[in-house]
Parts: structure tokens; sequence; C-alpha cells
């Protein structure tokens, strides 16, 4: 027989589950797009997250920081959406030079930004998921690596070790990639 949650109880763990929500859903898509999950697909996949949190906000260790916890869930979230077997077969080409409307900034700021982010994003992109991961929380969302090794579920060692190749990628490929984004382009037909 099982016991049931007493209203009061329930509640509270909505409220709770609330704030959490509200205070990192941002976060959450954002860390699920630089993870590779496609622009079209970051709603559904972020509800996963939250919903298994929600599942799981029980077992939070209030000591430890809350990012690298649900970090732990976005990857989860992101390595399933990029098993899933319709999308190994699927040729996606998507735009990485959509820029996020911002009121604030002007017109040029607005394209360079989103240029660094498409850059960023491509880069990002290139490396393996669980090297990504590593990158991401340490380099980007600023985790201690012993906090990164406990949300993946990876000793410390290996966190540094992914750490390390995932930098030499990624430099790797911001190098090719700018080197491919200045590359001067010919028409056909037209004298240089």
């Amino acid at each position: 027989m099982t016991e049931l949650v007493p209203a009061a109880d329930s509640r509270k763990a909505d409220l709770e589950f609330r704030t959490v929500y509200e205070a990192h859903c941002g976060y959450v898509l954002s860390t699920l797009r630089r993870l590779g999950v496609r622009e079209r697909d970051l709603e559904d996949v972020g509800h996963e997250v939250f919903l298994a949190v929600y599942r799981r906000l029980g077992d939070y260790d209030g000591v430890r920081p809350l990012r690298p916890w649900i970090f732990g869930f976005c990857f989860r979230a992101a390595s399933n959406f990029r098993a899933r077997a319709h999308l190994r077969r699927e040729v996606v080409d998507d735009n990485l030079d959509e820029l996020v409307a911002d009121a604030a900034p002007a017109a040029d700021e607005q394209i360079a930004a989103g240029q660094r982010r498409a850059l960023v994003n491509a880069a990002l992109a290139k490396i393996e998921l669980s090297r990504r991961a590593v990158f991401v929380m340490h380099e980007i969302d600023g985790c201690a690596i012993p906090d990164v090794a406990s949300a993946l579920g990876i000793s410390p060692n290996t966190a540094y070790s992914r750490l390390r190749v995932a930098r030499e990628e990624f430099s790797a490929a911001v190098k090719r990639l700018e080197g491919l984004r200045r590359a001067p382009r010919t028409e056909e037909g037209h004298d240089e």
C-alpha cells in the first residue's frame, strides 16, 4: 500500500520545482543547444529534462551546486535525443547564422554576436558529446572539475582528460571554421 503525499507537502514540492524551473529554464535550453539539440527540438527535450528534475528533486543534495546537477539531466537528455535512430539517418542543415533578437543592441552588434554564437556552436558540434559536456560545464558554465565529474558520473581524472582533448578540438575547429569564413570566394567564369 502506498502512502499519499499530504496536500501541503505536495504544494511545497510544486513551489520548489516552479522556483527551479523559472530560475533555470534559460540555462537548460542554452545547455541543450550547446550539446547539439536542434533548435526545433529544444522545447521537447527541455520538457524531458524538467520532468526528470521534477521526479528527482527530492534526491537533490542541497549542499552541492544546483546547476551541475541539472546539467547531468541535460547531458542524459541530449545523449538520448542524439541516439534516436531517426536522427542518425537524418541530415540536418540548421542555419547557424540565426540571430536571437535583442531589443538593445544595434544591428551590427547583433550580427557580430550572432556570428560569434554560430562559430562557438559550430565548433562545439565538432566535439564528441562526452568531451563537449565537460567542456561546456567547465569553460562556459564555470563549474569546477570535481562538480563536473560528479554531475556526469565520471572520475575527476577522466574529466580533466576529456577537458584537455575538448579544448584542443575546440581550438582546432574554431581555426578551421574561421579560415573557411575568411577564405575568398570566387564565382565561376570571373577572373581574380
